[in-house]
């Protein structure tokens, strides 16, 4: 019990004292994630615009396979994108493995199902008469998508915060595609794995403690968008 007090007194000064490694964990892992986060959001908005109003067949399917991806396990998007980007791959010449941009691709794959199932139902929350509305006045249908998108404003904020939640709490992908590289692409997760598995309790705490920060940040924002 003294160790693990003596490991949280120490965790909170390497905080404090803004120690020059936590912080560099920490800005790389918001980094990757922000974008990430940017570019699921990029491809999630257009296209759950489009699904949404869209008709065609297996609408009902595809959404219900979209919603399906959320549980997808990180491993297996990890092992995707290492066999994609290794020297035997499709990609391999592209020479990204274990670099901060493999994981950010990584992460991006995770999160935009989640992003384009919640803008999907964002969008399905929308009033009918707006949309109605709208059109019998003559929009267009990107005026359309526009102001559907506009209407579900805080919700589609709230999946995106999801989203980057998501982004900066996963291991499997950054483990297997960043390679948990000191100071190119060591992030929250992995540093905390190795320090416990070194014994290094303070740097692990201290970043375990900054992880549950944020995760508490990401929550709070998230539910005062949630009730509005």
């Amino acid at each position: 019990m003294t160790e693990l007090w003596q490991g949280l007194t120490r965790a909170v000064q390497l905080i404090i004292t803004l120690d020059p490694e936590v912080l560099e964990i920490t800005g790389r892992t918001l980094r990757i994630a922000g974008a990430s986060c940017i570019l699921a959001s990029l491809i999630s908005l257009p296209l759950g615009s489009l699904i949404h109003f869209g008709r065609f067949r297996g609408k009902r399917a595809l959404v219900s396979v979209i919603q399906t991806l959320f549980a997808v396990p990180t491993v297996i998007i990890g092992l995707f994108v290492f066999v994609l980007f290794s020297r035997s791959g499709p990609f391999g010449e592209l020479g990204i493995l274990f670099t901060p941009t493999a994981m950010v691709i990584g992460q991006m794959i995770l999160i935009t199902p989640i992003l384009l199932g919640l803008t999907i139902s964002a969008l399905n929350g929308v009033s009918k008469e707006i949309v109605e509305t709208a059109t019998s006045l003559g929009a267009s249908g990107f005026q359309l998508a526009l102001l559907t998108l506009r209407e579900a404003r805080y919700a589609v904020v709230a999946a995106l915060v999801l989203g980057f939640g998501r982004a900066i709490s996963e291991l499997g992908i950054a483990m297997m595609i960043g390679g948990n590289i000191r100071g190119f692409t060591r992030v929250m997760t992995t540093a905390i794995s190795l320090a416990t598995t070194r014994g290094e309790l303070e740097l692990a705490l201290a970043l375990g403690m900054l992880l549950l920060l944020l995760a508490l940040i990401i929550n709070i924002a998230l539910n005062r968008l949630q009730q509005r």
